[in-house]
């Protein structure tokens, strides 16, 4: 069946080449040439060429630009004009132009159209969804949804992404993602990925880059693709900067600001912010225990309220030194430190085969938790003479630092019994050190050679410590956790255009080098690995603004943090999750199959797409063996599952009716495959027992975003979420969707904006799921966060709006991460 699939995939690609190539043969000439900015001197991607026959007027044929201003188009041999147009630039005409060989327009340089910038207000603060053939790029502008907010409420309005209510990002439902800061991984995700996310604010970010099937210039790491977080970067002449202040319900406070200053020789930027938070959410769990023989022996409601209160400060200041025109060297030094408590009360009502009730066992953590972080970072960047020869280096340093202390309270209420008492410690460091070179040499016409180096370095330790008068013997809980990693890699990719197809070849050599040890038990496992991930992609230009694409490329999901430390929190005693130090890398085989489409108001993108990853992480729920007061004690780990075929299609749209409505929507319709068995011994026996795990799913993703201008130049906003049910080995999770709505008005003359956000309208976004064990059935609601209201107040100064634009147009396009597009 999975041979079949892959047949039908290739053939699926390999169809449409071959109809191309059936075409027949026409005499026809080439026009070709570039579109640069005329005070940038940049390229201007997907600038249109448009081309009327003078005899024939109902005859036009066309083109758009390539990433480097490029065109190349045929026609049959005969007078044309000529029309090279791109927005917010002023038109470029030629009348009448005789071609009868192949011709070359040389460089046509555009100037902007300051009047229609603006009528219109197009500006860079404005929110919007730049669709291409290898990446989505998300402009955060002034996007109303995520005021006050973090990079997880950015990234959840990020075409092909999505963020559960823990924080954990999946990219097309796939959670082994890359997650790259200013294209290089951050000290800040050493940790948990998911609780570095929530500490940037969302006003920091400039942009986030989608990449869902990378070449082998990008890390392979990430099976599921690469999201890229380009933070703002000060650009305007002078000084200039923004401000924000936020407030909201639940508690949420804070102030930031982006400032810089440039001269013709230095621009010094900052972007500093302090915040207050409280993050209220709750849970449930419903089980049934069943005896041997299914009958039910008893049931147990869980009900979980949970508070995460804190305080964060970040800032980061750097320079970047125009050494001259072509040499820029960049120093940054980033800081964040966080404070917080994180308080949790869960009862259990205890009920008897019956459903009678029986008493309720009530369980209290008070947390307290601080995080600090230390980033240093270097980039040096030249340009060559000949366009596109560069030069980059990266070096990075960062140290994590993050410390929590829990007491828990545990007693059966109403019943003469004194609590029992537990006390958990868990102290965590790492530092994580980073040298990337990349070098690109154009040459001949249309092709490039690229290639590079990078060395990542790692060291994490974890401790954690249990003393606790529940569970007995507290060695099980108790130990020091280390790990390890040190990757090097090279790469090379060769990549031309030829007639309307454009090529990238590429491969990537890793070498991995990893050690987990358990510095109390003396356990060390010690991983080696060389690994090559080739990479392919071919790319065709259809007629009418449009293109397709296909992509292969290997890729590879190491383990870390949570997923391998076996020592975790016990906010409940009866369900633990449980890392797994024995995890071993997953590797997957993409391939992808784009196209790309544009009209006036209308730009889609579709996507067909198959991954094949063997050693798939998976999380089990099991049953320990162990029992609190004959309850017995369940354990959800990650484990290597054998095989995942995950089948998908997708389409993203950006839709203008007017000009006063903008439209954004995302769909994604997958069919996830799985094959393997999993053995396990429980506690206190000495039997094996086997779960079988094949399992076929379906299940779809869509988001609907609406943008409209209300009459006194109100703007609303709504975004709509949907996640379809999916259908696992062990029970199923559920639909939800849920809804969020923000309003914004300009003041002060356009220096100013006034926002209001309303996140989760409906209060309904949680994860919802059923689990189905052989001797326990449970039902299992979680929302992270409740319902909540922001109010934001932003002011601009020295730099309104269109100026704005206007100057990040005539910029160099150095914006701390477009060399990783």
């Amino acid at each position: 069946m999975n041979k079949d699939l892959i047949k039908i995939f290739i053939l699926s690609v390999f169809i449409p080449f071959l109809g191309f190539g059936q075409r027949p043969a026409t005499e026809n000439v080439v026009i070709s040439g570039k579109v640069v900015d005329e005070l940038s001197k940049q390229p201007l991607e997907y600038a249109t060429i448009i081309l009327q026959n003078v005899q024939k007027t109902d005859q036009i044929t066309g083109g758009i630009t390539n990433q480097k201003g490029e065109y190349n188009i045929q026609v049959p041999a005969g007078n044309y004009n000529i029309r090279i147009e791109f927005i917010s630039f002023k038109t470029f005409e030629i009348k009448n132009k005789k071609i009868t060989e192949n011709t070359n327009l040389g460089t046509t340089k555009l100037i902007e159209d300051v009047a229609m910038l603006s009528g219109v207000e197009l500006r860079a603060e404005r929110t919007s969804v730049e669709i291409k053939l290898d990446k989505k790029v998300y402009n955060v502008g002034q996007d109303l949804m995520v005021k006050g907010g973090t990079i997880s409420d950015v990234l959840d309005n990020v075409p092909s992404v999505s963020v559960d209510i823990e924080g954990n990002v999946s990219l097309r439902g796939n959670e082994n993602v890359r997650i790259l800061i200013d294209g290089r991984p951050s000290g800040l995700a050493a940790l948990n990925i998911a609780e570095a996310l929530k500490l940037l604010p969302a006003d920091s970010i400039e942009k986030v880059e989608v990449i869902t099937n990378p070449s082998a210039r990008y890390d392979a790491e990430g099976g599921g693709g690469i999201i890229n977080i380009i933070l703002k970067k000060g650009k305007n002449q002078g000084v200039n900067g923004v401000v924000i202040a936020n407030t909201g319900i639940p508690d949420n406070h804070g102030i930031s600001a982006n400032l810089n200053y440039k001269t013709e020789k230095i621009n010094l930027f900052t972007t500093t912010g302090y915040n207050y938070r409280n993050n209220p959410g709750r849970g449930l769990m419903d089980s049934r225990f069943k005896n041997p023989d299914g009958s039910t022996r008893n049931f147990i409601d869980e009900r979980r309220e949970n508070d995460r209160l804190g305080t964060g400060f970040n800032s980061n200041f750097g320079m970047d030194w125009y050494l001259n025109d072509k040499t820029t060297w960049t120093n940054s030094v980033s800081y964040s430190n966080t404070a917080g408590e994180n308080n949790s009360k869960v009862l259990f009502y205890n009920y008897d085969a019956e459903r009678v009730f029986d008493f309720i066992r009530s369980r209290q953590l008070i947390e307290d938790n601080d995080r600090e972080n230390l980033e240093l970072a270097s980039n040096f960047f030249k340009k060559f003479k000949r366009d596109g020869h560069q030069l980059m280096i990266d070096f990075s340093h960062s140290r994590n630092l993050r410390n929590e202390n829990g007491i828990i309270t545990d007693q059966i209420l109403g019943a003469n019994n004194a609590p029992e008492l537990e006390t958990t410690l868990n102290d965590q460091k790492s530092k994580r050190t980073l040298l990337q070179i990349d070098y690109v040499l154009p040459f001949a016409k249309s092709s490039q050679l690229e290639f590079g180096y990078k060395a990542e370095y790692l060291e994490s330790e974890s401790e954690f410590n249990v003393n606790s008068d529940v569970f007995g013997d507290n060695s099980f809980f108790n130990n020091i956790f280390e790990y390890n990693e040190k990757v090097n890699a090279l790469y090379a990719q060769y990549g031309f255009k030829k007639n309307k197809f454009s090529y990238l070849f590429g491969s990537r050599w890793e070498h991995s080098n990893i050690d987990v040890n358990f510095l109390q038990t003396n356990s060390l496992n010690k991983k080696k690995y060389d690994n090559f991930f080739p990479s392919v992609f071919i790319s065709y230009e259809l007629p009418k603004e449009s293109s397709m694409s296909f992509s292969y490329s290997k890729r590879i999901s190491r383990p870390r943090g949570r997923f391998l430390n076996p020592f975790n929190g016990i906010e409940s005693n009866i369900n633990i999750f449980q890392g797994n130090p024995d995890l071993d890398p997953a590797m997957t085989d993409a391939f992808d199959v784009g196209y790309l489409k544009r009209w006036s108001k209308l730009t889609f993108n579709t996507s067909m797409y198959l991954n094949r990853t063997t050693d798939v992480f998976q999380f089990v729920r099991r049953e320990s063996g162990a029992f609190i007061e004959n309850i017995p004690v369940t354990i959800a780990s990650p484990i290597n599952l054998a095989t995942e075929y995950r089948f998908g299609y997708e389409f993203t749209l950006n839709y203008s009716p007017y000009k006063w409505w903008k439209l954004n929507g995302n769909f994604n319709f997958f069919r996830n495959e799985t094959q393997g068995d999993y053995s396990y011994i429980p506690f206190n026996q000495t039997e094996a027992v086997v779960q079988n795990f094949d399992n076929v799913a379906y299940s779809w993703f869509a988001r609907l975003t609406s943008k409209i201008t209300l009459p006194g130049k109100i703007d609303w906003q709504t975004n709509g979420t949907y996640n379809a049910p999916q259908v696992n080995a062990q029970g199923k999770s559920l639909g939800v969707a849920s809804m969020n709505l923000a309003f914004s008005k300009d003041v002060l003359k356009d220096k100013a904006t006034l926002a209001l956000n309303i996140s989760d309208v409906f209060n309904s976004r949680k994860r919802i799921f059923e689990t189905n064990l052989p001797t326990i059935d449970s039902y299992n609601e979680m929302q992270w966060r409740v319902r909540s209201f922001t109010f934001s107040f932003t002011y601009r100064f020295n730099r309104t709006k269109n100026e704005k634009n206007q100057q990040r147009r005539r910029e160099n396009g150095d914006d701390g991460g477009d060399y990783m597009g």
